[in-house]
């Protein structure tokens, strides 16, 4: 059972650290969200130089300054179940422990902060906070949103505030996963010489996964990293029957120079020759190319130093990129942390991303993107 939250109240003056222990406080467990939401669109609303807007528990905030330039910062509010990791708490290193700290509302408290102390940014924003980011994609705000209210996710440059250790991660890759379906004829263990085992038919499948050789192209600077693995085998009628069906359930992980059809196509060439009757799409995300090239993101990644790193999972940059928007992941925490128990942030690393993403969004930012 859910903590019931301490304070739905949000004082924007607090730095990103301390908001991000109130926003850990306030559950907001995927479907429950409303509370948070509620939350987040009060503490918006009283900041007079912001448009604010609401679809379900999705909640857009935006400056209209007349800038020709246009920047969207985005984050889910939403998080895995709770394990016995709320109320947060900050231990003597500076470390803040809780549900969420990493993934992701540190970034949710940084975009908070940005919006609440940047009035006059050298570019117009965008501040979008959505739900349902940790269930399926047919829930996802975001998702929702694209589809149902574009024009609020508009933009020239995009950054999603997921965590990504205070550094850029360019882009995300595709996710496709796909059903191999292998055909048998059923018969009685006894007799199996009368049948044809469909799980034994899987073999030239596992072989060639296990002979799979990856690509490794590199966009924008950046190399990825592709994958093609077997995440699920199911087959099998009874302990004395010769199955007639095995199904290999393979996740083909692709980088953002490939599009849907192409991943697809890809996935049925390589298993082309090795008996499989079905192919079925189970699920299936596309990448997003990481945009380093826009004058926006040249201007970010000189203002957030660093070296910008491909992202080989997949995130929401996908979506803002179909919407033609390139974009990149940015936030404090680890993701190897994400969904953990012992899920946990260093507040240093949720200060200086504040710090940074003020500075680019300041007059020194617009600078420095004007020198360039």
């Amino acid at each position: 059972m859910e903590p019931p939250p301490q304070d739905l109240d949000l004082d924007l003056d607090l730095d990103a650290a301390a908001l991000t222990a109130r926003l850990v406080d306030i559950p907001s467990v995927s479907g429950t969200e409303r509370p948070l939401a509620d939350a987040v669109e009060a503490a918006l609303r009283r900041l007079p130089w912001l448009r604010v807007d609401r679809y379900g528990n999705n909640v857009v905030a935006r400056t209209d300054l007349g800038h020709p330039e246009r920047v969207v910062l985005a984050g889910h509010i939403d998080t895995v179940p709770i394990a016995d990791n709320v109320p947060s708490r900050i231990d003597d290193d500076g470390v803040l422990w809780g549900c969420g700290t990493s993934d992701m509302k540190s970034g949710v408290a940084v975009q908070l902060r940005i919006a609440a102390t940047v009035p006059r940014p050298n570019r117009d924003l965008t501040f979008v906070f959505y739900d349902n980011e940790e269930v399926e994609a047919e829930r996802n705000g975001l998702r929702h949103l694209a589809a149902e209210r574009p024009d609020w996710l508009a933009g020239d440059f995009a950054v999603l505030l997921e965590p990504s250790l205070g550094e850029v991660e360019g882009g995300c890759q595709g996710t496709l996963r796909m059903l191999l379906r292998l055909r048998g004829q059923r018969a009685h263990s006894a007799r199996s010489w009368m049948g044809a085992n469909a799980i034994h038919a899987a073999a030239p499948v596992l072989a060639r996964l296990a002979a799979y050789e990856p690509r490794r192209p590199v966009i924008d600077g950046l190399e990825y990293h592709e994958g093609l693995n077997a995440v699920r085998v199911e087959g099998g009628v009874a302990g004395n029957v010769i199955p007639d069906e095995c199904v290999v359930a393979v996740n083909y992980r692709y980088a953002p120079d490939r599009d849907e059809r192409a991943a697809i196509a890809h996935v049925e060439e390589v298993f082309a020759d090795c008996g499989v009757a079905e192919f079925v799409v189970e699920d299936h995300s596309p990448g997003a190319l990481p945009g380093l090239s826009h004058p926006a993101a040249k201007a970010f990644i000189v203002a957030v130093g660093g070296e910008p790193r491909p992202k080989f999972g997949w995130t929401d940059v996908s979506r803002f990129s179909a919407l033609g928007v390139p974009a990149v992941n940015y936030g404090p925490g680890d993701p190897n942390l994400a969904h953990k128990r012992d899920e946990r942030v260093p507040v240093e690393m949720i200060l200086r991303c504040e710090e940074r993403l003020r500075a680019w969004l300041s007059d020194g930012g617009g600078e420095r993107k004007e020198s360039e």
